[in-house]
C-alpha cells in the first residue's frame, strides 16, 4: 500500500515537471517568434522610411521603443487574472525599487544604442548591417560569459561560429553596396556607429539576464512585461530629449507632406515601426527569461537571412551567391544550437527521473 502511494506521488511529481516544462517551452517559442518578427521586420520598416524621403534619425530611434504603451493591455489582463484567481488584495506591480533603477539604466543604454543604429541604417546597406549583427552575436557571447557565467557547449560554440561566418559571408559584397547619395565619410561613420550599437545591444542582453538573477524575485511573465515597459519608457524619454533638441516633432508634418508614399502612409510606416520594434524588445526580454541572453543572440543572428530574403522580395535587391551560402550557414548554426539544447534537456530529465524514489 505504501509502495502504491509512493508510486502515485512520483508520477504526480513527474506530471508536474512535464507540465512546467511544456509551459516554459511554449512561452519560449512565443517570445522567440516575437523576437524574430521584430529583428526581421524592424530594419526593413526603418529602411522603408529612409528610402522614400524620411530623414529624421532621432525620430527613428524614438520609434524603436515608443510602442511600449501597447503593453498596458497584457499587463491589465494579467492584473485582472490575478484578482480573479488569488485572494485580495492583488498586487498591482511586482517590481522592486532596485529592479526599477536597473531597468531605467538599461533603458538609457538602449536609447543610446537605438540612435546609433538608426544612424547606421540610414547610411549603410542591409548586407553591411548583417555583418554588424554578426558582431553582436560575438559580443553577446562574450558579455554573457563575463556577466552571467554562460556555460558554453560544443554545440553553442559551433552555432556562434557558424552564424558569425554566415553573416560575414553575407556582407562580403558590401563595399559595392554603398547607397546612392551617401558619401564615403557617411558610409564609414554609419558602419562604425552601427558597430557601436551592436556592442551596446549585446551588452544589454546579458545585463537583463543579470538583472533577473540579482532581483531576488520570482521572474514571471507579468514582471518581464513590467521590466520591458520601464526600460522602453526610459529609452523613449532619452530619445525624446534628442528629438526636442533636433526639432523633429515640428519637422514631422512637413516631412509627411513631402513623403513619396503619401502623407497617410508616412504615419502608417511610423506606427508599424513602433509596433514591430516593440515585438523585438519584448521578445528579447522573454527569451532571456525563459532561455538565456546567448539564445536571444542566436535567434537574432538566425533571423538575418530572413531579413535578406524579405529585402530581395520587397526592395528588389539582388540575391547573390553569398546570400545563399549565408542562409545555409545560419540555418546550420541555428539547428546546431537547438540540437545541443535538446540533448542537454534530455540528459537533465533523465537525471531527475533517476533521482525520484
Amino acid at each position: 500500500m505504501c509502495d502504491f502511494g509512493e508510486e502515485r506521488s512520483s508520477r504526480s511529481i513527474m506530471v508536474s515537471r512535464a507540465s512546467k516544462t511544456t509551459t516554459r517551452a511554449s512561452m519560449l517559442l512565443l517570445n522567440a517568434v516575437l523576437l524574430a518578427v521584430g529583428i526581421g521586420g524592424g530594419p526593413l520598416v526603418m529602411r522603408l522610411y529612409y528610402i522614400h524621403g524620411g530623414k529624421r534619425i532621432w525620430l527613428q530611434a524614438w520609434l524603436e521603443t515608443a510602442g511600449f504603451p501597447i503593453m498596458i493591455f497584457p499587463l491589465a489582463a494579467a492584473y485582472f487574472h490575478r484578482r480573479a484567481t488569488h485572494p485580495p488584495p492583488a498586487k498591482l506591480f511586482f517590481m522592486s525599487f532596485p529592479l526599477l533603477v536597473a531597468s531605467v539604466l538599461i533603458g538609457i543604454l538602449a536609447g543610446s544604442a537605438d540612435y546609433l543604429y538608426a544612424y547606421g541604417v540610414k547610411h549603410i546597406p542591409v548586407s553591411t548591417s548583417s555583418l554588424v549583427l554578426a558582431t553582436q552575436l560575438a559580443f553577446t557571447a562574450g558579455f554573457a560569459f563575463l556577466l552571467v557565467k554562460q556555460r558554453f557547449t560544443a554545440y553553442s560554440i559551433n552555432a556562434v561560429v557558424l552564424l558569425t561566418m554566415g553573416a560575414a559571408v553575407l556582407a562580403m559584397h558590401s563595399s559595392s553596396d554603398r547607397p546612392v547619395n551617401v558619401t564615403n565619410g557617411e558610409y564609414y561613420m554609419g558602419f562604425f556607429m552601427t558597430l557601436a550599437s551592436a556592442a551596446m545591444f549585446a551588452a544589454m542582453l546579458p545585463l537583463l539576464e543579470l538583472t533577473y538573477k540579482k532581483s531576488k524575485l520570482r521572474i514571471h511573465y507579468a514582471l518581464v512585461m513590467e521590466i520591458q515597459s520601464v526600460l522602453s519608457l526610459s529609452a523613449t524619454l532619452f530619445c525624446t530629449v534628442g528629438m526636442l533638441i533636433n526639432k523633429d516633432f515640428q519637422a514631422m508634418r512637413r516631412e509627411a507632406k513631402e513623403y513619396e508614399l503619401g502623407e497617410g502612409m508616412y504615419f502608417v510606416v511610423l506606427v508599424c515601426s513602433a509596433l514591430v520594434w516593440q515585438c523585438f524588445y519584448l521578445g528579447a526580454a522573454g527569451v532571456i527569461n525563459y532561455g538565456s541572453s546567448l539564445l536571444s543572440g542566436i535567434i537574432i543572428a538566425a533571423a538575418l537571412p530572413v531579413t535578406e530574403i524579405l529585402a530581395v522580395i520587397f526592395y528588389h535587391e539582388k540575391f547573390q551567391q553569398e546570400k545563399g551560402v549565408s542562409l545555409a550557414l545560419s540555418l546550420w548554426g541555428f539547428f546546431s544550437y537547438f540540437y545541443g539544447e535538446y540533448k542537454q534537456s534530455t540528459k537533465i530529465n533523465k537525471a531527475q527521473t533517476t533521482e525520484l524514489p
